[in-house]
Parts: structure tokens; C-alpha cells; sequence
């Protein structure tokens, strides 16, 4: 009970200040229908309640069939089980990934439906299995996590010449949506389990990357799309947004139809759960009720999480984007789009996690103060030059991109190896679910209104800029304990392999 009211406390922190924003907003400079606003307390209720359950469900169930799965794979210690294991298992998490489902609808909405939802879904899956596989026998076989991210990253710059702006922008995008609030935790632990029970003196370092490596996933997989299906084919016209009728209607429509769409993606982890339990990991009965105890609590926390989205708390991000960029000093929308960038990471509870553990790494010499600042400054800075990207033509979502993702994979090469794992995770610890509900939606609304912007170009894009910044904040600051790490005579163990 103590970790749910926690999960809840978690949650509030991070949905509060955006509607404390939105009322703000609303009585000054983009005033909304009663109707609109009313909907958006009860989404924003909903979002909490659900958001809440759901990590509380993940704890309890996906954290633990991860490191059990992980522990697996490790003993197994044959590569075609490696494989296998961790493409399927890699698939499965992220189709059921909410933030991903949420993108994956948005772009359908933003295309005129010409790119399906469940096409991004299973594409985007497609690259995660594939790269958590990958990434699981660098884990085993103890290669150098650098050389991996340059080698990738080297191909989706080779990729992105052939590439539309349409695509590189979601492609971007689905790269830090997958790594959301069932995924991170997953993931985390199922490289956790890998790393632990392989052992060795590298398995602190192996312990982190595996979210990294898997978030390049999306990127190839729907880079690889456009590439074999042509842009041309399948980029229609974004629909006209109109806004739901009513207070009560969209929820009631939105809960029939969520009901049945959440069921899907936790089924098939649910089957696996009960194979692998019947034939490998053979579970005492409390334990094995706690996890499906913790599934329950996910799937229901997952419902009521995509009915607020859906119903009432992104509705009002799009019109609060349009009405800003409506206006004749649309100058606002950069200023809001920072307190929006700011707000995202002072309140994602896992950044908190995130700053102790580095300070934690660190012995003290990179306080959490100074890494919680430069993860709030360049996050704030990230949403803010996604605004401006609305606005201004002349700026493509690649003038930020290729140099900040350039200058990470540099840095990569020059850091202590267990800050370029941390760094890499990180991306998908500050592209949480704010950022993959209200500041996308904010953004499109944004694009809508701007006659230059493209809402396919320009709506997309600010979950890649914010999933890029930590790269470069942490590792920056990896450098800085490295020359003060070196100054006091401290082994960094930065050669090592």
C-alpha cells in the first residue's frame, strides 16, 4: 500500500504543475470552453489515477518477470537463445508500451490515417526486439558500449540521407516514446538480470545501456519503412482537428474502446510469463500471485491512463498550442514551450531516481543539484527550439539532431564507460509521459496554426529533442568528473576496455 501511495505522490508531482499552467493559460491569454476545461480536470484525475496504478503494476509485475526473464537468458548462455529471448521479449514490451500507443495514434491522426496505427506499433516493435537482442550479447560477450553507438548511430545518419522529414521526425520520435513508463522499467531489469548474473568486473557498467541501444531500434525500423514503402505512398493530409462534445460522452466512447485495446498487448507477456513459469522458473505461489497481482494492476492502470489521454487531457494541449500560435505575438509559444521543457523534468519522478544514482556513482563529486539543473536547462532548451522549429521555416528538426546526437556519440568515446550507459538510458527516463502526451500534443496544436509549419514535419520531433539533451548534459558531466576525478588522483577506470 506504502508503494502505491508513493506511485501516487510520483504522479501528482508530475501532472500538477502542466495543469496548474493550463489554468493559468486559460484565464489569461487562451481561454477555454467550460465544457473542454471540465474534461480536462477529470482527464487530468484520471491520468494521475491511472499513471499511478500502472507504475505501481509495473513494479510489482513487469520489473520482476524482467529480471526473472533476464536471469533466464544469462544461464541459457547460447546465442540463439539470446536471440530469441530477447527479440521476442523486446517485441512484446514495447507494443505494449502507453506512450508509444499514444504516438502511434497521433501519427495516424496526422497522416489522415494513410500511416495505420498498428503499422507504427509492430514496426517500431520490430526494431526494439531486434536491438534488445543486439544489445543483450554485447551484455554477455563484454564488447564496448561506445563502439556499438557509433557503429548504429553512423548507419541512421547514412540512412537519414534517403529519409523524408515526414519520417525522420517519427522516427525520432517512436525512439523516445518506446522507452516509457513499462518499457524503462522492463528493460532495465531485464539487463539487470543479464549483467548480474553474468558476473565479471564490467557487470556495474553492463548494468546500464540496454534502454540506449534498444531506443536506436525505432529509429532504423522506421527509417527502413520510408525507405522500402516511399514517402509518397503512404503520407497523406493531417485531418482537421476538432475538438469532443460534451463532458461525459468522449470518456464513455474512450472506455469501450480502451478496455479491449489495452487487453491486447499484455496478453502475450502474460502467456509468456505462464510458459516460462510452468517450465523454467517454477515460482512459489506467492510470489507467483504478486505478479499476476502486479499485471491486473497494470492493465487497469493502463485503461484508465489512455482514457484520460485520449478523452480530455491532450485535447486541450492542441487547442492551448493553436491558440498561442494564433496569436498576433506568437512569441509566447517558445517561452511556453521552455516552462513546458522545465516542468517535464523537475517532475518525471525517475529523474530524480536517475540524479542520486549518478551521484550515488560519482561519490558525491557531480552533486544531484548540479545534474537535476543541467538536465532542467537542456530539456527547457530542447521544447523551447522545438517551438521555434514550428515557427520558423527555415529550421529543420535535423539541425538539432544530427549535431547533439554527433556530439553524444563523441563524448562517448571520451567519458568514464558507465556514464555513456547512463547518459544513453537517460534519454528515455526524460521522454516520459508528459512529454508523450501534452507537450506533443502542445506542439501539434502549435504546427496547426503556423501556415509554414507541416503537422507531419514540424508536430513531431520534440520527444527526440528531449530524449537527445541528456546525452549530451550527462556525458558533459561525465567529463567534468573525469578531469576532477583525475586532478584528485582517482582511477576512473576510463580505458578500460
Amino acid at each position: 500500500m506504502d508503494l502505491l501511495l508513493e506511485k501516487f505522490r510520483d504522479v501528482l508531482s508530475s501532472v500538477l504543475p502542466i495543469s496548474i499552467l493550463v489554468m493559468i493559460l486559460n484565464f489569461t491569454l487562451v481561454p477555454v470552453e467550460t465544457d473542454i476545461l471540465i474534461r480536462f480536470i477529470i482527464g487530468s484525475v484520471l491520468v494521475i489515477i491511472g499513471l499511478g496504478i500502472f507504475l505501481f503494476g509495473a513494479d510489482i509485475g513487469i520489473t520482476s518477470i524482467g529480471n526473472l526473464m533476464g536471469e533466464e537468458i544469462a544461464r541459457s548462455n547460447r546465442a540463439y537463445v539470446v536471440a530469441i529471448m530477447g527479440f521476442v521479449l523486446g517485441f512484446i514490451i514495447t507494443i505494449a508500451e502507453p506512450d508509444l500507443q499514444i504516438l502511434a495514434h497521433e501519427v495516424n491522426s496526422a497522416s489522415g490515417g494513410s500511416i495505420p496505427a498498428p503499422l507504427i506499433l509492430v514496426v517500431v516493435s520490430i526494431g526494439v526486439g531486434i536491438m534488445v537482442a543486439i544489445g543483450l550479447f554485447r551484455i554477455l560477450y563484454e564488447k564496448p558500449l561506445n563502439k556499438l553507438y557509433t557503429i548504429v548511430y553512423f548507419i541512421i545518419f547514412i540512412l537519414g540521407l534517403w529519409v523524408s522529414e515526414e519520417f525522420l521526425a517519427i522516427s525520432v520520435d517512436a525512439s523516445g516514446a518506446t522507452t516509457g513508463a513499462m518499457t524503462t522499467p522492463f528493460i532495465l531489469a531485464l539487463g539487470l538480470g543479464v549483467s548480474q548474473l553474468k558476473g565479471g568486473k564490467t557487470s556495474d557498467e553492463d548494468s546500464f545501456g540496454l534502454v540506449g541501444i534498444a531506443s536506436m531500434g525505432p529509429i532504423l525500423a522506421v527509417m527502413i519503412l520510408n525507405i522500402i514503402a516511399g514517402a509518397d505512398k503512404i503520407v497523406g493530409e493531417a485531418e482537421v482537428f476538432r475538438a469532443h462534445s460534451g463532458v461525459l460522452g468522449p470518456y464513455l466512447e474512450e472506455f469501450s474502446i480502451m478496455i479491449k485495446e489495452a487487453a491486447i498487448p499484455l496478453i502475450p507477456l502474460l502467456v509468456l510469463f505462464i510458459a516460462f513459469d510452468m517450465f523454467k522458473f517454477k515460482l512459489n505461489r506467492n510470489r507467483r500471485k504478486r505478479i499476476f497481482k502486479g499485471l491486473i494492476y497494470t492493465y487497469i492502470g493502463l485503461v484508465l491512463f489512455l482514457v484520460g489521454v485520449n478523452a480530455g487531457f491532450m485535447e486541450v494541449g492542441r487547442i492551448m498550442g493553436y491558440g498561442l500560435a494564433s496569436m498576433p505575438n506568437n512569441w509566447i509559444v517558445p517561452i511556453v514551450g521552455f516552462l513546458l521543457g522545465m516542468m517535464v523534468v523537475l517532475a518525471e519522478p525517475a529523474v530524480h531516481v536517475l540524479t542520486k544514482q549518478i551521484e550515488d556513482v560519482t561519490s558525491g563529486h557531480i552533486p544531484r543539484k548540479i545534474i537535476l539543473f543541467a538536465l532542467s536547462a537542456g530539456i527547457a532548451f530542447a521544447v523551447c527550439m522545438s517551438m521555434l522549429r514550428i515557427m520558423i521555416p527555415g529550421l529543420k528538426l535535423w539541425h538539432f539532431l544530427l549535431p547533439g546526437f554527433a556530439l553524444g556519440v563523441f563524448l562517448s568515446h571520451k567519458v568514464p564507460p558507465i556514464f555513456v550507459g547512463i547518459a544513453f538510458d537517460a534519454g528515455g527516463v526524460a521522454s516520459g509521459p508528459m512529454t508523450a502526451t501534452f507537450v506533443l500534443a502542445f506542439a501539434q496544436g502549435a504546427a496547426n496554426a503556423i501556415p509554414t509549419a507541416n503537422v507531419l514535419v514540424d508536430g513531431f520531433g520534440v520527444i527526440a529533442m528531449v530524449a537527445m539533451m541528456p546525452l549530451v548534459a550527462l556525458q558533459l558531466l561525465g567529463l567534468v568528473f573525469k578531469v576532477k576525478a583525475r586532478r584528485e588522483g582517482i582511477d576512473v577506470n576510463d580505458t578500460g576496455r
